[in-house]
């Protein structure tokens, strides 16, 4: 059992109540939850998710879950202004991931943030890897030096971001060679997940559009090693 796996009805109302850090509630599919905990999930920006019982007793380890377990934040989140505004103060680089579900990619992305000196990190609250045990395992701990936040929609906060001075930097194909540019700080660096890319309404918004110049057979590189490439063009110059 992971060390931030709670389950059962009462203690996960009670852990909302409280105001702890929940990451996602996985929910039995034949299992029907407390309106009272549906209501709280809901009022604290909680996902809930239909999942199977062998899932959920999985997750939790044994088979009295009562149909629900939720996975417990290890880290606490920080407000997106506050972070932009840390960014703009450190004239720094803040990563925005934009719904990459690997938890391994995720963490390594966060370890090379912290490393080259950015400020922290913005994510979505769906369909992103939640910060658990692997991401936090994989980013050697780099998340604890990090500020963290989490949007529901990230073209939203990062126009937030440029509307307060920042720039917003997409990485992807179809983009200027990233060689050829200077990249301004205080910035946002958005890496998409491999399979879509980043999101439309964040490459409209983005100020420039980035792409690694690639000469091999293979097309493609992994998110994290393309991310730390990208970081790396972003502070070479400041380092």
């Amino acid at each position: 059992m992971e060390d931030f796996v709670i389950w059962g009805r009462n203690p996960i109302i009670e852990a909302l109540r409280a105001g702890r850090e929940i990451e996602k509630i996985y929910v039995a599919h034949d299992s029907h939850p407390p309106k009272k905990l549906v209501k709280l999930a809901r009022e604290r920006g909680v996902k809930l998710q239909k999942v199977s019982r062998q899932k959920v007793e999985e997750l939790a380890g044994t088979k009295k879950t009562q149909g629900v377990v939720a996975l417990l934040s290890p880290i606490k989140y920080s407000a997106p202004q506050e972070l932009f505004s840390e960014t703009i103060k450190e004239n720094s680089f803040l990563l925005a991931i934009d719904h990459i579900t690997d938890p391994q990619n995720v963490g390594n992305l966060i370890r090379t943030c912290e490393v080259l000196g950015g400020t922290g990190v913005l994510i979505t609250k769906e369909r992103t890897a939640p910060i658990n045990q692997t991401v936090v395992k994989a980013s050697s701990g780099a998340i604890f030096h990090l500020m963290v936040s989490k949007v529901t929609n990230l073209s939203r906060a990062l126009r937030e971001f440029k509307d307060m001075g920042g720039w917003i930097f997409s990485v992807e194909k179809g983009g200027r060679d990233i060689r050829e540019l200077e990249i301004a700080l205080p910035c946002a660096l958005v890496l998409g997940s491999e399979d879509r890319g980043v999101s439309r309404s964040v490459l409209e918004l983005s100020d420039e559009v980035l792409t690694i110049p690639m000469k091999g057979k293979t097309t493609s590189l992994n998110v994290g090693s393309a991310g730390a490439i990208a970081m790396w063009e972003v502070v070479r110059r400041i380092i």
